[in-house]
C-alpha cells in the first residue's frame, strides 16, 4: 500500500511513531522521520529498531513549533503521518502552556506546510482522551468531546485545526483516534508498562484509580490503522476510532498482568497517582466499526497475547526502565 511513497512521520521517535516507521519501511516506503532535537543525539525508540530498518530512515531533527523547520521536513513528501505531540496527562497539569504550544501550534504548522506544499494526504493523530469519561458506550466518533485535562483540551484543539483545514481548504486529511495503545517499547508514562515493571521488580504494585476502565489496543494494530487510513480514499475527511472494542478496569488489568508474570503481589493506591476528581476519565470503550467499514481495519491481537509479548520485551530490556519511579 505504501511502497515507493515519500512519507514523513512526525513524532517518529515515540512509541507509536517508531512502530509505524518500522511497518512503513517494511512495506517499502521511503520514510523521513521528524524527531525533536536533543543534545544527547538520542533518536528515541528509533534506536531500538532493527539495524537494517534504521539504515533506511532519513532523520530530521527539529521542533514542531518551528514553522520553517516543519516546512523543510514536509517538502517533497507525498504522505504525512502527524504523531508528534506532548502526550503525558500528569505533565499537562504541570506545564499546560508547553503542551498547548506543541500540540496545537505544532499541528497548525504541519497543516499549513502540507497545504502550501500540496501534500497528497495528511494523517493526523487524535486520542480517545478527547472524549473524556464515557457518556455512553461503546463510544463512536459522534461522542461529545470533553476537555478534562490540558492534554485532552490541546488535542481537541489540534483535531479542530485539522478539521478546519479540510473544510476551509479541502486539505486531504484523516484523523485517526487511537484508544490506549500498548506494547513493546512503551515508556512508564503509561499504565501497562508501569504495572509490568513493578510486577517484575518490586514487592508491590502502586497505582491510582483501579476502577477506571480503558480500551487497550496492541501497538502494531494501532500502527496498521494509520497505514489503512492513508491507503483508503473513503477515509478522507473522516475521524476514525482505532480501538479494540473491549474494556478492562485498571484493577483487573493488574490482576491479569500478575497472573502472566506469575507473582501474587499486593496492589496499593497512591494519592499522587490519582487524577483530580473532575479530570478523571472513568471509562473508555470504543466503537471502531467505522474503521472496519471505511478502511477494512480491525484489531487482531488479543489483550493477553499482547501483554505476554510486552512482558517478554520488558524482561529483555530492563535498562530502559526505572521500576521505583513514578513517571509523569
Amino acid at each position: 500500500m505504501m511502497r515507493g511513497k515519500q512519507v514523513l512521520v512526525t513524532g517518529a521517535a515515540g512509541f507509536i511513531g517508531s512502530h509505524l516507521v518500522h511497518q512503513l519501511v517494511a512495506e517499502g516506503a521511503n520514510v523521513r522521520a521528524f524527531i525533536r532535537y536533543n543534545s544527547t543525539n538520542s533518536r528515541g525508540f528509533l534506536d531500538q529498531l532493527p539495524t537494517d530498518i534504521q539504515k533506511e530512515i532519513d532523520i530530521i531533527k527539529g521542533d514542531l513549533r518551528d514553522p520553517h523547520g516543519v516546512y523543510r521536513a514536509v517538502k517533497g513528501m507525498d504522505t504525512i503521518f502527524h504523531l508528534g505531540a506532548l502526550i503525558a496527562i500528569p505533565y499537562s497539569y504541570q506545564h499546560p502552556t508547553d503542551v498547548v504550544q506543541a500540540n496545537v501550534i505544532g499541528t497548525l504548522n504541519i497543516a499549513q506546510a502540507a497545504l502550501e506544499l500540496g501534500a497528497a494526504k495528511l494523517i493526523h493523530t487524535s486520542t480517545s482522551e478527547v472524549y473524556g469519561s464515557a457518556r455512553y458506550v461503546p463510544m463512536d466518533e459522534t461522542h461529545p468531546l470533553q476537555g478534562q485535562s490540558p492534554y485532552s483540551a490541546s488535542k481537541i484543539g489540534a483535531d479542530k485545526i485539522i478539521e478546519s483545514f479540510y473544510c476551509s481548504y479541502s486539505l486531504p486529511v484523516v484523523t485517526v483516534r487511537p484508544f490506549n495503545a500498548y506494547g513493546p517499547r512503551q515508556s512508564m508514562r503509561a499504565v501497562i508498562p508501569t504495572i509490568i515493571n513493578q510486577a517484575l521488580h518490586q514487592p508491590e504494585i502502586v497505582l491510582g484509580n483501579l476502577s477506571a476502565t480503558r480500551d487497550f489496543t496492541f501497538v502494531e494494530d494501532t500502527a496498521r490503522a494509520f497505514i489503512c487510513a492513508a491507503s483508503h480514499e473513503s477515509a478522507v475527511g473522516q475521524t476514525i476510532n482505532a480501538g479494540s472494542g473491549a474494556e478492562i478496569s485498571i484493577g483487573e488489568l493488574a490482576q491479569t498482568i500478575k497472573q502472566i508474570v506469575g507473582k501474587d503481589l499486593p496492589v496499593r493506591i497512591a494519592s499522587e497517582r490519582v487524577r483530580p476528581e473532575k479530570s478523571e476519565v472513568d471509562r473508555l470503550f470504543s466503537d471502531s466499526s467505522k474503521a472496519a467499514a471505511l478502511m477494512g481495519w480491525k484489531p487482531t491481537v488479543p489483550l493477553v497475547q499482547g501483554l505476554t509479548q510486552t512482558i517478554a520485551w520488558m524482561k529483555n530490556h530492563p535498562e530502559l526502565y526505572r521500576s521505583n519511579e513514578y513517571v509523569v
